[in-house]
């Protein structure tokens, strides 16, 4: 258990109003308790960097937990700040999903949350890494960063919910009709895909909810791939659907397997050296080749006392 002061990073521009009540409900409960803690504010997702290499900062000089507050786009992005450091690591899910929070056994509840902080104690987890950007959840190409930057339009103009999520992937998915050619390199064999996607998950829970038997061996060390094979719309809507309902193994078009590290290289438009990626729900450029791999060093994360998380 950690006795440090906890140096909480959060973006507060992000739903405003709500981060204003979450910010008070951490307050109170660290107040109750008696517990030192200072807010490090971000008024954009663009400041959050230049706020957690503060709170990491302070967290070296006076040996306290960095604690980031949000969804996992900001968990990845404070995570990054900590990890080279190996401080302890602390979150309180405030997002839509939460899969990393709710993975390593962290209350949704932003109350209980705070409170599972008080006593947590300091277990080592894996940590997935895309090129230099680190990813808690997951990394990918393709359709999915499509996905994510609609989905996050249509929450802007009807709110962040679920239901918004779910409907922004629908018409995503009914647009699209690009696909991916790519060269794999994986245990010194070279391979050809076409795809409209490639996906690679480091959350056995994530994992777990599509049906994927490789949520398992995530939990022991590996990272998961899963391209969809070259498919319509109608198709795509068939796999979200036994997606949705946990079989998404029992799929033929749906290629998956488990690596440690892997090197892609995608067939790009002439004159063109990067392509869109997605890490943790956030979207942004990367030069080829991209390289997939477990992160040499675990990112230590302070999980509720009563919760193992494996190495």
């Amino acid at each position: 258990m950690t006795t440090g002061r906890l140096l909480i990073v959060m973006n507060a521009g992000a739903g405003h109003s709500q981060a204003e009540a979450s910010r008070a409900a951490i307050r109170a409960v660290l107040d109750a308790h008696g517990r030192a803690y200072q807010f490090f504010l971000a008024d954009s997702g663009s400041a959050l960097p230049q706020q957690a290499a503060l709170a990491v900062q302070q967290a070296l000089a006076e040996g306290g937990a960095v604690i980031a507050a949000g969804g996992d786009g900001t968990l990845n992005t404070v995570a990054q700040a900590v990890l080279p450091h190996s401080l302890p690591f602390g979150v309180l899910p405030l997002g839509t999903f939460n899969y990393f929070a709710r993975a390593h056994g962290m209350p949704e509840d932003i109350k209980a949350a705070t409170e599972a902080l008080l006593s947590a104690r300091i277990q080592p987890v894996q940590v997935g890494l895309l090129n230099e950007r680190i990813f808690l959840v997951n990394a990918s190409l393709g359709l999915y960063p499509t996905l994510l930057e609609d989905r996050e339009a249509y929450k802007a103009q009807y709110g962040r919910s679920r239901l918004v999520a779910l409907w922004a992937g629908l018409v995503t998915l009914w647009r699209a009709r690009g696909r991916l050619r790519i060269v794999l390199e994986h245990d010194g064999q070279r391979s050809k895909l076409r795809t409209s996607m490639l996906f690679v998950g480091n959350n056995a829970l994530q994992l777990a909810q599509l049906g994927l038997p490789s949520a398992q061996q995530v939990e022991q060390g590996a990272l998961a791939a899963l391209a969809l094979r070259r498919t319509g719309l109608f198709t795509v809507l068939l796999l979200l659907l036994r997606g949705a309902i946990g079989q998404l193994h029992t799929a033929d078009k749906v290629l998956h397997f488990t690596f440690q590290r892997i090197s892609v290289r995608p067939r790009l438009p002439y004159g063109r050296r990067r392509i869109k990626v997605a890490t943790d729900g956030e979207v942004g450029w990367m030069s080829s080749p991209l390289v997939f791999a477990v992160a040499p060093q675990p990112l230590l994360l302070l999980c509720p006392a009563t919760m193992e998380t494996p190495a």
